[in-house]
């Protein structure tokens, strides 16, 4: 919550310092997460708010159903004389979130001297350490030339992440929030604080034709002590060698009490070349924007990418299951002529059916078997296969099992 901005707007004024909703002179009630919702997506109303965005920063990314956030919006709504037929001031935007859309004035107030002439900026309230190890994974910089984000770097920082909330003892913040740091110098001990984990690691990658240099450090964030560093030269054929051993050596140092049967039976399953995993990391990316714009272009754009990662690894299943997406996202929206094509959905369904096949310890390939099951109206089958990804991994929580509930 930003301290001390009082943000006024039509004949209303929001007070973050008193934590007060004022229409003119009048004094007005509203619930304290109404006001957090209410006052986060005015400070970011250059952009449309996500749904992860409000779960993250007004609810500390605790999980809450689809309907409580609903009712929490049309508070918020109500709050400020809007409604969702006016959309007047809060403009929802389907399939990507919300907006405030009012015309807005910022003062701030000084809340000590010398106060006012600080600029404005975005403070997170430090959260409570969990009774358990915890850490977060940021996403490993790219130091090759150009500097340029590159997905492998997030791809390495998400299996890590993806190995590491297997292990119920520990608890590993989202991909989401983690990544959220990316291309920002912040101190890992503010870090620390508002994500609420004891250790942060951090890792870099320098691609050089097909050698590569990774760099990992793990840091305490409450001391900004560094715990455990290495360093790996290796092949790109050997990638996956590079992140079993990170995994291995992070473990034992957050929880002791996790034995190597475990951690052994936790490591993801490799594809048999870096080439596959490299166009699967690419394609993903690409989805990922897709599901922001729903682009038809981006969407064939991506499975191409998971067509080539299975063309180099028939046996792939994060990709099987990722290419499956591409089908069942086709036939579910009017992208392109897949639409409502039952030839579409079966195909989906095939792409998850052999990627649980090939991997049946896989929870995203499970879930994706269990999104395209809700929709051929096998809802206990469904069911069945996201309470068998979660049993895999305690920490996996996956939209797709929100709608199948729905």
């Amino acid at each position: 919550m930003i301290c001390n901005v009082l943000y006024l707007f039509e004949d209303f004024a929001l007070d973050t310092k008193r934590r007060e909703l004022r229409r003119g002179t009048t004094l007005l009630s509203i619930e304290p997460k109404v006001f957090d919702l209410l006052a986060f997506i005015i400070r970011n109303r250059e952009r449309v708010v996500s749904r992860d965005d409000l779960l993250s920063s007004v609810w500390d990314r605790r999980i809450v159903s689809e309907s409580a956030l609903t009712t929490c919006i049309n508070a918020a709504r109500s709050a400020i004389a809007d409604s969702g037929d006016e959309q007047r001031l809060i403009k929802t935007l389907p399939r990507k979130g919300i907006r405030f859309v009012g015309s807005v004035r910022e003062e701030q107030m000084a809340a000590e001297a010398g106060a006012a002439d600080k600029p404005t900026e975005s403070i997170r309230p430090a959260l409570a350490l969990p009774d358990k190890p915890s850490i977060a994974v940021l996403s490993f910089n790219n130091l090759s030339s150009g500097g340029e984000p590159d997905p492998f770097g997030d791809g390495m920082a998400d299996d890590i992440i993806t190995a590491l909330s297997r292990f119920s003892e520990l608890f590993v913040i989202a991909r989401n929030s983690s990544f959220s740091y990316r291309d920002k110098s912040t101190d890992v001990q503010q870090i620390g604080r508002e994500l609420g984990v004891r250790y942060v690691l951090q890792g870099s990658i320098r691609r050089d034709g097909d050698r590569v240099r990774i760099s990992v450090q793990l840091i305490d964030a409450t001391t900004s002590a560094q715990c455990w560093a290495e360093r790996y030269d290796r092949r790109l054929e050997d990638i996956f060698a590079i992140q079993d051993d990170v995994v291995r050596a992070i473990a034992p140092v957050l929880a002791a009490h996790i034995n190597k049967a475990e951690i052994a039976r936790t490591l993801l399953k490799p594809p048999s070349t870096w080439h596959a995993h490299d166009y699967f990391l690419r394609g993903m990316e690409i989805l990922t924007n897709y599901l922001s714009t729903y682009d038809a272009a981006e969407l064939h754009e991506a499975r191409r990418l998971l067509e080539h990662s299975l063309s180099a690894d028939p046996n792939y299943a994060r990709a099987h299951s990722g290419l499956s997406f591409t089908h069942f996202t086709a036939w579910l929206n009017p992208v392109d002529g897949d639409f409502l094509k039952v030839e579409a959905l079966e195909r989906a369904y095939q792409l998850a059916r052999k990627a649980v096949q090939i991997d049946s310890n896989l929870p995203v390939a499970r879930a994706q078997l269990g999104m395209v099951l809700t929709f051929r109206r096998r809802h206990d089958e469904a069911v069945a296969e996201f309470e068998r990804a979660q049993s895999l991994n305690p920490n996996f929580n996956d939209w797709r099992f929100a709608n199948s509930l729905v």
